[in-house]
């Protein structure tokens, strides 16, 4: 949780009740421990929607479908979803959510792996108004530089998860081995976010944090996230090494 529990109920409580069929797959998705977008996460969703109109939407971790059809809801009537979700049995049920909510005209499912499905999006031209990236964390760097040649200047950015129960925020060795890795790269890609000429951000820390981005300008990738990764790749070798000594 990263801010206090009486002020996420405060939030919480200006949130308008969801349609039947959003509340039936959140209620499903907290029994059965599938992590979707939380409630007081959901408010800055809506609005960005709201506020930004897209007629084409990127989102990347479809999960169970919940937070497309929530986009769906806000959306113009005329405008498409395009979502990424690398999990089989997630894909069904996300099509199946999908269905039942009435939307499979709106929403597009693609089940693969996000990088993968991201580049050839990319090579095929695609182009969106507004992208939600909320998947697999140690990869938010390459999927981003993917987003950035397919978001439309003036376009938003929404990424989920990016301060980790507020660990992104201490040193790597106060974190446990497994995670170092994650953590390293969340706190290179929220850097590079913040730092970058490509984009204006802003972080807002609703849920387990958001970071708010606009595109300013399309320019060419640089590369640098493998540079990164690999870095952070052999520093972690070398710690593992060290231990052993």
């Amino acid at each position: 949780m990263i801010i206090d529990e009486n002020v996420c109920g405060f939030i919480r409580s200006f949130e308008p009740d969801l349609e039947e069929c959003l509340s039936a797959i959140e209620k499903k998705s907290l029994i059965d421990g599938v992590p979707i977008i939380r409630k007081e996460a959901q408010s800055l969703l809506r609005f960005l929607i709201k506020l930004s109109a897209p007629k084409r939407i990127l989102e990347i971790g479809t999960a169970v479908g919940f937070s497309a059809c929530l986009m769906a809801e806000y959306m113009p009537e005329d405008a498409k979803i395009v979502s990424i979700e690398k999990d089989k049995e997630r894909y069904r049920t996300a099509l199946n959510n999908i269905e039942k909510c009435g939307r499979m005209s709106q929403i597009k499912v693609i089940n693969g792996d996000a990088a993968e499905v991201l580049k050839k999006l990319s090579d095929g031209g695609d182009c969106f108004d507004f992208v939600f990236l909320d998947a697999a964390k140690a990869q938010y760097g390459i999927y981003s530089e993917y987003i950035t040649k397919m978001l439309k200047n003036g376009g938003i950015l929404l990424t989920d998860n990016i301060l980790q129960e507020g660990s992104v925020a201490v040193s790597k060795f106060a974190v446990p081995r497994r995670e170092r890795t994650i953590h390293v790269r969340m706190r290179e890609f929220v850097s590079s976010m913040m730092k970058s000429e490509q984009y204006s951000s802003v972080i807002v820390p609703l849920g387990d944090g958001m970071l708010v981005s606009t595109k300013l300008e399309r320019t060419e990738v640089s590369g640098f996230w493998e540079k990164a990764y690999s870095s952070a790749e052999t520093e972690r070798k070398g710690e593992t090494l060290n231990e052993k000594a």
